[in-house]
This record gives structure tokens, sequence and C-alpha cells, in this order.
């Protein structure tokens, strides 16, 4: 397996570590698909791809099992977590359970402009399928969205649980994304969630979280069932190994 090599990790002003660089660049890249389910890594390629040494890429892949998003495997390496039909399902259901939660709860609570205005912003969001920077801005865009409305909910624990799936969920969303073009649905069910919210109706604000993710999930599956290739190697349980996408 061969790597690409890539400019030095940047650090952000802030007492950011190595080890917090190298852990937030490779989660990016795991959620985004840069680096495929089921792929195996090891420390010096990985420390290669980013510029750094192999202590903070350890420490990153450590924070990264601990996440659920890689895995060591006994003399070989790592690798990345495959992503499987059950866990798909699985981490829905709870968006299922959850976001609609949040948005009623949003809507009882009161949203004041401020929020709103990230909404809209966050919501206007387009992207060309097949076009990785257009859809990695398009998943950026829908995870603030979605984290708004929860943060608007007043529970913090609901956040912190919600952008756990978020990130589980976005892994699957690629799949989905390139596909076919539904931002314009999306945005129009954003919108929709939106009018709810300023109007505290928290009926309409509930019945049309929980159609987004219904549709999100809908889309997703019909593209791991139409697509042999994300039925086999991407997605499988089994190991796979390729070059690194970063």
């Amino acid at each position: 397996m061969s790597a690409r090599i890539h400019p030095p990790v940047t650090l952000e002003p802030a007492a950011q570590t190595l080890g917090d660089a190298a852990y937030a660049t490779l989660k990016a890249r795991i959620i985004e698909g840069r680096l495929a389910a089921g792929m195996a890594v090891s420390e010096g390629e990985l420390a290669l791809s980013l510029g750094l040494g192999k202590a903070p890429v350890r420490a990153a892949l450590a924070r990264l099992a601990q996440d659920g998003l890689v895995a060591a495997v006994a003399r070989r390496g790592w690798r990345v977590a495959p992503v499987t039909l059950a866990d798909v399902l699985d981490v829905f259901r709870l968006r299922r359970s959850l976001e609609p939660l949040a948005a009623r709860l949003a809507a009882e609570r009161g949203i004041d402009s401020g929020q709103l205005e990230r909404l809209d912003a966050a919501c206007r969001a387009d992207y060309l399928p097949g076009d990785p920077a257009s859809e990695r801005a398009f998943l950026k865009a829908n995870r603030a969205f979605h984290l708004a409305v929860a943060e608007a909910s007043g529970s913090r624990r609901l956040v912190r649980v919600l952008s756990n799936l978020l990130d589980e969920s976005e892994r699957a969303l690629v799949l989905g994304l390139a596909v076919r073009n539904r931002s314009h649905e999306i945005q129009h069910e954003h919108q929709a969630l939106i009018q709810a919210l300023s109007s505290g109706d928290a009926d309409a604000a509930e019945k049309v979280a929980a159609e987004q993710i219904d549709d999100a999930r809908d889309m997703v599956l019909a593209a791991l069932m139409s697509t042999p290739s994300l039925l086999g190697a991407e997605i499988a349980a089994g190991p796979a190994t390729g070059r690194l996408r970063a």
C-alpha cells in the first residue's frame, strides 16, 4: 500500500497538541470516506501522510478506537471500521428517536433570531454528486443545521449524543450523496422545520424532523442496495485494503 504525501498539519493558534490535530484530521477523513471503510492502515503510513511523527498518530488512533472508528489488528496495524447495513439502520433508528424530540423541545422552548439565522445559513448548502469538495461542504452544513436544532432544545446531553450519531451517519450519507443530488429536497425539508420552529409549532417540528430522518435513511439504503460496489468492499465486514484517499 502506498501513501500520498500531504503538507504538514496546521495547528490552530489555541493550545492544540499534535495528537489533537492528528485525531481531528484522521476523524474527518474517515467520516468523509477519504479513509475507506475496512481499509488497512499503519501508523507509519498515516504519519507520512500527515507530516507528523508516529507518537501523535498513535495517540490519535487510540482515541479513534474509543470512538469505534478504527480497530487494532494484531501484528498488522489498524483497520478503519466497516459501515454495515446493521450500523446504518441502528444509527438512523436512534436519530429517529432523538432528533424529533430535539425539534419539539426547541419549538416549545422558543428559538431566538440568532439561532434562526444560523439555521437558515446552514440549510442553503448545495452539492454536486461526485464532487468530493462540494459533498464535504454540504455535509458540514447539514451537520451544523442538525446540531443547531439540538442546541436550541436546551439539552447539552442531547447535543452530545446527537453529535456522535451525526458523525456515524455521515459516513453512510457520503455513499448516498454520490448517487443523486437531493440537496434541493433537503433544503425544502430544512426550511419547513425552520418555519415550524419559528412559529413555535412543536407538533409540526417533531413531524418534519422525523420525516427528514426517514428520507435520509431511505436515500442511504437506496444507494447501498442499488450499487453492488457499495454492498461489497466499501461497507463489508470483511478485511479490505486499498490506497489512502486523503
